[in-house]
């Protein structure tokens, strides 16, 4: 079946999670209205207030009242951009799905252009990349650390993987899940996912007009961890046996290859009326026992894995893309 024939409620989706943002909410909505309409595309907005301790939330109500294309989903409590991002895909409606930071430093004049790429030139994903920013040195350089570490173990060769400005076709956003930090890789679940035709955009970065930053340098180490996480569970999620068990059984060979040195040794030693040490009293020897240790204790934990996934209930949950009669 052509994906083009679906129908579609609307032809864009705008998700926009935001924590504490209520300034930039009337100005944001009424710059993407009159780029949109211009451009005669049916779309809709869809604002996630993440928590906000301000008054964003009755900004979003008054907004709502005013343009029935607009939708508000509100947090109990701060979740983080990933929760906020995961329940906005599961309520959009579009063809395309497009999101963006609120605070005005994405610009809504690069949306029928993302909305034509994912549509037109067929990709399943495009991300943004802001070559000139207006941000100080403490997030530029760790940023491009951050994108230069990222590249390099997804193998996706995009320069701003961060860039809250991307446009996805449904079918991306309908089967990822985003949890915890993920959502600085979503180009990597998308890959693992199997939508392998990523592209890149330059986009406009604004200056910050209202409120303050949201940064903080933890979240670079945060997210180095979540890197290693996602890609150990998108590589060996059904498989763990594969890692655990080729880490211990080479652990195992190991320090059973030193095992048998050591005492070969002292045996050979011995029958050539040499002086030896004890086998106990080499370091070697102690070496050589905890590498066996670690060696069973990591084949164990791939085949306590393999039980956890045999009787885990998505073991066969696979993404089927189109089917013929």
């Amino acid at each position: 079946m052509n994906k083009l024939a679906v129908s579609f409620p609307v032809e864009l989706s705008i998700v926009i999670p935001l924590l504490n943002e209520a300034e930039s909410l009337p100005e944001l909505t009424r710059w993407i209205q009159r780029v949109l309409t211009a451009r005669g595309l049916s779309y809709e907005v869809i604002l996630i207030d993440d928590g906000s301790t301000d008054d964003s939330w009755a900004v979003i109500e008054a907004l709502a009242g005013q343009d029935m294309a607009l939708r508000g989903i509100r947090f109990n409590r701060n979740y983080g951009k990933s929760a906020a991002l995961n329940v906005g895909f599961d309520a959009a409606r579009g063809r395309v799905v497009c999101t963006m930071d609120a605070d005005l430093q994405d610009s809504p004049e690069e949306l029928p252009e993302l909305y034509r790429m994912i549509t037109e030139d067929d990709y399943d994903l495009i991300s943004g990349w802001k070559q000139k920013r207006y941000d100080p040195l403490s997030k530029t350089i760790p940023t491009k650390l951050f994108n230069g570490a990222t590249r390099a173990i997804s193998g996706i060769q995009l320069h701003d993987f961060n860039c809250g400005l991307k446009a996805y076709d449904q079918r991306v956003v309908k089967s990822i899940e985003v949890y915890g930090e993920m959502h600085r890789y979503i180009p990597v679940i998308a890959k693992w996912a199997g939508f392998r035709k990523i592209g890149e955009k330059v986009v406009q970065h604004q200056e910050r007009k209202y409120g303050v930053t949201k940064f903080g340098l933890e979240r670079f180490i945060y997210g180095f961890l979540d890197l290693a996480s996602i890609t150990f569970v998108s590589r060996f999620r059904r498989r763990p046996m594969h890692f655990f068990g080729t880490l211990g059984t080479l652990s195992f060979f190991i320090g059973m290859v030193l095992t048998v040195w050591v005492t070969g040794e002292k045996v050979w030693l011995s029958l050539h009326n040499l002086r030896a040490r004890n086998v106990t009293e080499q370091p070697l020897f102690f070496l050589s026992l905890v590498a066996v240790i670690i060696g069973v204790q990591l084949f164990l934990a791939g085949f306590l894995a393999e039980m956890v996934q045999l009787n885990g209930p998505r073991r066969n949950d696979y993404l089927v893309r189109e089917t013929l009669r």
